[in-house]
């Protein structure tokens, strides 16, 4: 079994995408005017609106009302990623901090008040978590 994606229900579609594709400049994958997806070596962000709802169970899922997921982007250096968001986003949940773990990382919320961390590992431990070791 493999974790296959992460789906954001969203009223808005265009705006997440555009967020995305600026956040992390990679393009989105538009699939469908309802469905697109911000795809990485390690995995997928799905963005979907909430006209698909109906299609999994009425009432399943409720766009921007998620206030408990996190969404992680390693990143070669969150300040320097905190310099380019800047243009993309207003709001900002802290500045670029050193977490004890030994990321240094970086809050922002979507346009849909989603939680988005980008971060860069700084201490060796981390480190060696996302490289090969060396």
């Amino acid at each position: 079994m493999q974790l296959a994606a992460t789906r954001i229900i969203t009223d808005d579609v265009d705006a997440l995408v555009a967020f995305y594709e600026s956040a992390t400049g990679i393009a989105v994958q538009r699939l469908h005017p309802m469905f697109a997806e911000l795809r990485t070596t390690t995995g997928t962000l799905a963005i979907a609106s909430s006209s698909t709802v109906p299609l999994l169970g009425d009432g399943v899922a409720e766009a921007r009302a998620n206030r408990s997921v996190m969404l992680d982007f390693l990143v070669t250096d969150v300040d320097a990623t905190y310099a380019a968001l800047q243009e993309v986003t207003e709001e900002f949940v802290n500045e670029p901090t050193d977490m004890p773990w030994g990321n240094r990382s970086l809050l922002v919320r979507d346009p849909d008040g989603n939680l988005v961390n980008f971060f860069t590992p700084v201490g060796d431990s981390a480190r060696r978590r996302f490289t090969d070791g060396s």
